[in-house]
């Protein structure tokens, strides 16, 4: 098993310069070099070669390296798709897709644009839309060519859309997670939590990626660089989950267990869908320590 760690991905605005620069220096998993919410409308085409060229220079180590563009129905969206595609990012995030045909226009953008096959496409869930269609939009990953393999979850235009009103405990939008997890699951898809607002405020922020954690998602979404800290170390596997993962796939690969589907370890039963899990937990770890020896 393979695995890229996506704990933290933090949105950085497209439109500073030094803010690009940051980026390069920070320990996230995954930086999303913003085009849409974090410029203005008269500086989008000054973000856009800002973010490109920056992007197009390298420089970011380990990171993963995002290009959040705008909405391909707006007047920007397009040009950005573009620039992306001759950037080569890691993947390109497109913003309030509905539907399956929505990410069908990205695939097909991005490959009429030249984007080698390398660069992925990941995309927001942000609206009333793209909770009712998510099995299909996420199904799109199985289309043939789709680049498909992240979705992101965009919280605070979900509640605006909505208008409901979120508790600590996220009440009112559990069934949107729970129903992005699963249908990211169901079709392989990597899937992050949306942000935490109040950046200051460390005990909630820490409260809820640990939710997002139980839920099933794979990181989060982040808005400052403070946050990045608390998130890799919730979203890693712990010491005795890595531990007792590596017992689980010793036990199973003895001789005498070769082809058994339950056997017992340590007093526990333990089946093999268990040393599957196990696997991917060791698979996560090892990932994780090989690129940043300090983050477990």
């Amino acid at each position: 098993m393979l695995f890229r760690p996506t704990r933290s991905a933090l949105y950085m605005p497209g439109s500073n310069v030094r803010a690009l620069e940051k980026a390069k220096t920070l320990d996230a998993d995954a930086v999303i070099l913003d085009l849409e919410d974090a410029v203005a409308p008269d500086l989008k085409a000054v973000a856009r070669a800002q973010v490109c060229g920056a992007v197009a220079a390298g420089g970011f180590g380990h990171r993963q390296v995002v290009i959040r563009i705008n909405a391909l129905d707006t007047p920007w969206g397009k040009y950005d798709l573009e620039a992306a595609a001759a950037a080569k990012p890691d993947a390109v995030l497109v913003p309030k897709p509905n539907d399956a045909s929505d990410i069908e226009r990205a695939n097909d953008g991005l490959r009429r644009a030249g984007a080698p096959d390398t660069v992925a496409l990941w995309a927001m869930v942000e609206t009333p839309l793209a909770i009712l269609n998510l099995r299909e939009l996420a199904g799109a990953a199985k289309h043939a060519g789709s680049r498909l393999s992240c979705l992101v979850l965009g919280t605070n235009d979900l509640v605006k859309e909505t208008r409901i009103e979120l508790d600590a405990a996220r009440t009112a939008a559990l069934f949107w997670l729970s129903a992005s997890v699963t249908a990211a699951s169901a079709f392989g898809l990597t899937v992050l939590d949306g942000v935490y607002n109040n950046f200051k405020d460390n005990e909630g922020l820490e409260r809820e990626a640990r939710q997002g954690r139980m839920l099933g998602f794979d990181g989060k979404t982040l808005i400052h660089p403070d946050q990045i800290k608390a998130s890799n170390r919730i979203f890693s596997p712990d010491a005795e989950e890595v531990v007792w993962a590596r017992k689980i796939i010793a036990a199973f690969d003895l001789p005498e267990h070769q082809g058994k589907g339950v056997i017992t370890l340590e007093g526990r039963m333990v089946e093999l869908l268990h040393a599957e899990s196990a696997r991917r937990t060791v698979a996560i770890a090892e990932a994780i320590a090989a690129r940043m020896p300090t983050s477990l």
